[in-house]
């Protein structure tokens, strides 16, 4: 069987009727033409079945379609999630990602970023904390960050706050003697600072009886495990006999607490209620499925992408318009009351 002949942006301008200028202008910089040229363009392409030369195509306008994505670690099931539906938006945006896990290295994450930029990505999205917002905003590309200091970039972000209050107002419906709250010490500029205060703010408001843990956690299961025992021990022994309501800060440490409850008295005990945060899947797919806020993940992957798309776009115009100031957009939470809340 003979091969098929390929089409060329010669055969498109006869078949149009355009020049191959006006061709290439279609493909590089559409928003330059007539929306009645662009369907006329846009149809012959359907007709002659026209496969285009993404290498050619990258070469001749220098756009790769690619967007680079900065992680700080895929331990934590929620950037795992986030990956996975950042690189679910494919299908709606048609742009590919080129992914870094920086693993909180300030040197090796600014040597990913150099590396991306090589590879001429059109943007970045950028969950990491270990940058500043400042030195991100003067890339010379549009950055969008999700739950991260944001002040100098576009970011796309749980409402924190809200979700820290929801846990403690759940914990205390359930008349809990003392509430306690398990997290990584916090930056108030981050986002997540909000957990924190959420839950400070409806203790004393309802006059509740409260404990913080502070703890610097790290990155794997054996940074957190003995860290968690020793809360694990010193809330049995502070607490015996109280009911405790025990809110941590996400869902793989919740369910790393959950195991240690698991192993060290061989159920959940009736007087430990506990909740995470992110409705990541391990919440759910845990021994008892975990009571979380839920970060509605997708909404924020879809919209970070979205909020960039939108960008990069703007920046191919003939008179691009320029952000005068970073958008943030904030994403309510969700609660979710399953076994380790809800028990008979």
């Amino acid at each position: 069987m003979a091969q098929k002949k390929k089409v060329t942006f010669d055969d498109i301008a006869k078949y149009t009727h355009f020049s191959k200028t006006t061709i290439s202008r279609y493909f590089n910089h559409p928003d330059s033409l007539t929306l009645e040229n662009q369907k006329i363009i846009s149809d012959a392409l359907e007709k002659l079945n026209y496969q285009e030369n993404k290498v050619a195509r990258i070469l001749a306008s220098g756009k790769t379609e690619f967007i680079g994505l900065l992680i700080p670690d895929l331990y934590h099931h929620y950037y795992a999630e986030v990956l996975n539906q950042i690189l679910s938006t494919y299908e709606t945006f048609g742009y590919k990602f080129l992914v870094f896990t920086g693993n909180a290295n300030e040197e090796i994450e600014r040597r990913y970023i150099q590396e991306l930029l090589a590879y001429q990505i059109e943007g970045m999205i950028i969950l990491s904390h270990t940058i500043p917002s400042r030195e991100l905003a003067q890339l010379p590309i549009p950055i969008v960050t999700i739950e991260r200091e944001d002040q100098f970039v576009s970011s796309i972000n749980t409402d924190n706050y809200m979700g820290g209050y929801q846990a403690a107002s759940l914990l205390a419906k359930h008349d809990c003697d003392i509430l306690i709250h398990i997290n990584s010490p916090t930056d108030p500029k981050i986002p997540s600072y909000g957990r924190i205060q959420g839950f400070k703010d409806c203790c004393r408001e309802q006059d509740l009886k409260n404990e913080l843990f502070f703890r610097e956690f790290g990155h794997s299961y054996e940074s957190v495990q003995p860290l968690l025992r020793e809360i694990l021990d010193k809330l049995d022994e502070t607490y015996a006999g109280q009911k405790k309501g025990v809110f941590v800060s996400n869902d793989t440490l919740a369910n790393t607490f959950l195991n240690l409850l698991f192993r060290k008295h061989g159920c959940l005990p009736a007087d430990y209620l506990l909740v995470g945060f992110d409705n990541s899947p391990v919440s759910r797919e845990a021994g008892v499925p975990i009571s979380t806020v839920g970060q509605q993940i997708d909404k924020l992957a879809y919209e970070a992408v979205r909020l960039l798309v939108e960008q990069m776009n703007e920046r191919k115009k003939r008179r691009p318009a320029p952000l005068l100031e970073p958008v943030h957009k904030v994403i309510a939470p969700t609660i979710f009351r399953r076994e380790t809340t809800e028990r008979e």
